[in-house]
């Protein structure tokens, strides 16, 4: 099987198995699945957090409004009252209005913030220096496992406006935020320094060596190549700075102790000869031996 190391800039994103006849078009669409899942898995975690600390998200009518103004407005959320988490919940009001406070007790709260953590680890960036691919059964089975966590602790399910609820249902409104930045819904392929063309298959580039191990490029399509990466990383740069300050000051104290060093020595005790000529030289105090 040929791994692909995917990135999207300089940041590594996943590794993925395949073959060298696998068409190029199915590769690039399984790609682009794969990235914008790991997206919305990262969303849902997010939001899930948030969840478990200050309970379901407001009416989009009632966010940011203060008590005495949802009061004159007579604005009513009968969805909190129907979603309450099971055992009970206490109260912990969201600073930006975003929740009705009514947090899931310590129990219920470590349930989702367990599998937030689990299914992060899943498909996680690090996986890559683990060598672990991720295909789209792994960003499956993470979505998953944090909706599986949420009927849990949430039996009568979320309300319909709560984000979590329309990630689950591919509801989701991105528009306006940094998240619909980073989605790419029309993707294209590059592998050293070219675009690959959706009309071949991977071997027709990388050959039919099927132990290969290629890192590609995500890009949106019609966004042009991507920028050439710095010959050191951002991290490399600042190990190699701190060597040379440490370099530099060992280089500092050796020049100080070498500079005085020879004051050590006999002969450049200036009273050396005047302690030789009284007979003073090499006297040994004690009551030693003798």
């Amino acid at each position: 099987m040929v791994k692909i190391h995917v990135k999207k800039g300089e940041e590594s994103q996943f590794l993925h198995e395949t073959t060298v006849s696998t068409s190029l078009q199915e590769l690039i669409v399984t790609l682009c699945r794969i990235y914008n899942g790991r997206l919305k898995v990262k969303r849902i975690c997010g939001e899930i957090t948030q969840l478990a600390k200050c309970g379901v998200s407001l009416p989009p009518n009632m966010q940011g409004l203060t008590e005495e103004q949802v009061d004159e407005l007579k604005l009513k959320d009968e969805w909190g009252e129907k979603c309450e988490p099971s055992g009970g919940f206490t109260n912990h009001p969201d600073e930006i209005g975003r929740r009705n406070g009514k947090a899931p007790l310590q129990n219920m709260a470590d349930v989702l913030n367990k599998t937030v953590k689990e299914a992060q680890d899943l498909i996680s960036n690090k996986n890559v220096d683990n060598n672990i691919c991720v295909d789209e059964k792994e960003v499956k089975d993470a979505i998953d496992m944090l909706r599986g966590a949420s009927m849990i602790v949430y039996p009568m399910g979320l309300p319909p406006h709560d984000p979590i609820e329309m990630e689950f249902r591919d509801q989701e409104d991105l528009s306006g935020t940094q998240d619909s930045k980073e989605v790419i819904s029309d993707c294209s392929l590059w592998w050293a320094g070219k675009e690959l063309q959706t009309g071949k298959i991977l071997s027709d580039y990388i050959g039919k060596n099927d132990k290969s191990k290629i890192v590609v490029k995500l890009q949106r399509k019609g966004g042009g190549a991507p920028a050439r990466e710095a010959p050191i990383t951002e991290q490399q740069k600042k190990e190699m700075m701190a060597q040379a300050y440490r370099r530099q000051e060992e280089l500092k104290k050796l020049d100080e102790d070498g500079a005085d060093a020879y004051l050590d020595s006999e002969w450049a005790d200036s009273n050396a000869l005047k302690r030789q000529f009284q007979g003073l030289t090499n006297i040994k105090w004690g009551g030693g031996p003798r």
